[in-house]
């Protein structure tokens, strides 16, 4: 056997057993690429200049900007208001409190960019409310988890900046726009799904609200949601990059929360910046991790082989999208997100471009799959969040879940089908 097909091997047979040890992922991943580095005989010094190289992109400081927020504005009770906005625009529809939920997930979306922290923060409003007005708790449980993946695809989800990192600097006010329309998409189809079934299921509109409340519960609302405002206004107009959009909505969401709000005290922050330093370590070392196991894939020029079998099977990029959106599905049970992302960007983006996918476009398909990754065994994030938040097993909650995945499966199809709807806004904004 020659010397690089053991070094294939090595890399996928070693990445393999780590990954079956239950080991962390990012140090199978460091493991796999220094083994596979020594039988390359390639000089050991090499993987600590690609890991620092993978962490050393100014771009990257935004994710922890965006962490942060997310973890401010869920400390500081601004989910709450947000609920209150969605329930005055939509609660008094049969199934409103569905209705307002899937709203509400949109709306902590924007800020938050991370379906866990969606479901957590809102699940832990609307959850228990759903559940006193007589909504099963597997639905309610079901519903939260499958809208709380509108926060992976619209702005500010740090998995399009990490996506961007990695694709090789893609711009991430494109893919923040690119975004958006699929957010959307989403959202009506979640709430056309959930509409039906409170008709069928006979659950009530939520209690009205009185109209003394209504200005004050606008206001409240636009002011919760002002920091997506900063992000997504600052990065498309040009005024600031997407790591000080990041740095401003920090500051901003600081002082609604502990000094307008106060709904946490301010001794609460140091709780806030450990959670999230915690979260942002573990993110940077698979960072740093994944780019000594990209070096080697490509050094074996891995990518190009996968291309090469993915043509071979079909030239028809209808045929291959297919079976890149299977893949990925299938991927998305064992692996969470970031390492999705990280892993498979260099694998099938090249795949991608040989049948003329705009990169921006697959990156919001990969983003999407992964995204629905989170709510299937045996990772599935969001989906033990969400059960644990209600209360109801793991079974219960996939069932409940099911038909709305089978809903979001459509929307995969009509985002992986029709490219405009990913790439029409960053077009109008060149």
């Amino acid at each position: 056997m020659e010397t690089t097909d053991l070094a294939v091997w090595t890399l996928g047979i070693s990445f393999l057993v780590f990954v079956l040890l239950r080991l962390p992922v990012a140090v199978g991943l460091f493991a796999s690429s220094l083994i596979t580095m020594m039988v390359l005989d390639v000089p050991l010094p090499t993987i600590g200049q690609q890991m620092i190289h993978g962490v050393s992109s100014f771009s990257l400081l935004a994710i922890p900007f965006f962490i942060l927020t997310g973890q401010i504005m869920g400390a500081g009770g601004l989910a709450l208001r947000m609920v209150n906005l969605a329930s005055l625009l939509v609660g008094r529809i049969r199934g409103g409190l569905a209705l307002v939920n899937c709203i509400a997930c949109m709306f902590f979306g924007n800020i938050s960019g991370s379906a866990a922290a969606d479901v957590a923060s809102v699940g832990s409003v609307m959850i228990p409310a759903m559940k006193k007005k007589g909504y099963e708790a597997d639905y309610a449980v079901g519903l939260t988890i499958s809208a709380a993946i509108q926060g992976v695809v619209v702005p500010p989800s740090h998995n399009l900046v990490l996506y961007s990192i990695v694709a090789g600097g893609l711009s991430i006010k494109s893919l923040f726009l690119g975004g958006i329309v699929p957010g959307f998409i989403l959202l009506a189809t979640l709430m056309t799904v959930a509409y039906f079934m409170a008709i069928k299921r006979g659950y009530p509109p939520s209690d009205p609200v009185p109209k003394a409340e209504w200005g004050g519960i606008i206001l409240h609302g636009i002011v919760s949601l002002s920091p997506a405002f900063v992000i997504l206004g600052g990065i498309i107009s040009g005024i600031f990059t997407a790591t000080e959009s990041g740095a401003l909505a920090v500051m901003y969401s600081f002082i609604l929360a502990f000094l307008v709000y106060r709904d946490a005290p301010l001794s609460s922050f140091w709780n806030v910046l450990k959670r999230t330093m915690r979260t942002v370590l573990m993110v940077y070392f698979l960072i740093a991790a994944s780019a000594a196991f990209g070096y080697v894939m490509a050094f074996l020029q891995i990518p190009d082989m996968i291309t090469t079998w993915f043509l071979g099977v079909s030239e028809n990029p209808i045929v291959i999208l297919m079976l890149i959106n299977i893949l990925l599905l299938i991927l998305g049970g064992p692996m969470d997100m970031a390492p999705m992302i990280l892993i498979l960007t260099p694998v099938l983006l090249p795949v991608a471009k040989a049948i003329g996918m705009d990169p921006i476009h697959f990156g919001l398909v990969l983003i999407f799959n992964a995204g629905m990754g989170l709510l299937t065994p045996p990772v599935g994030t969001v989906l033990f969040i969400g059960c644990a938040i209600g209360g109801v097993t793991i079974s219960q909650g996939t069932k409940a879940m099911m038909p709305f995945f089978l809903a979001m499966i459509v929307v995969l199809l009509i985002l992986t089908y029709i490219p405009q709807t990913v790439l029409w806004l960053p077009s109008m904004f060149k």
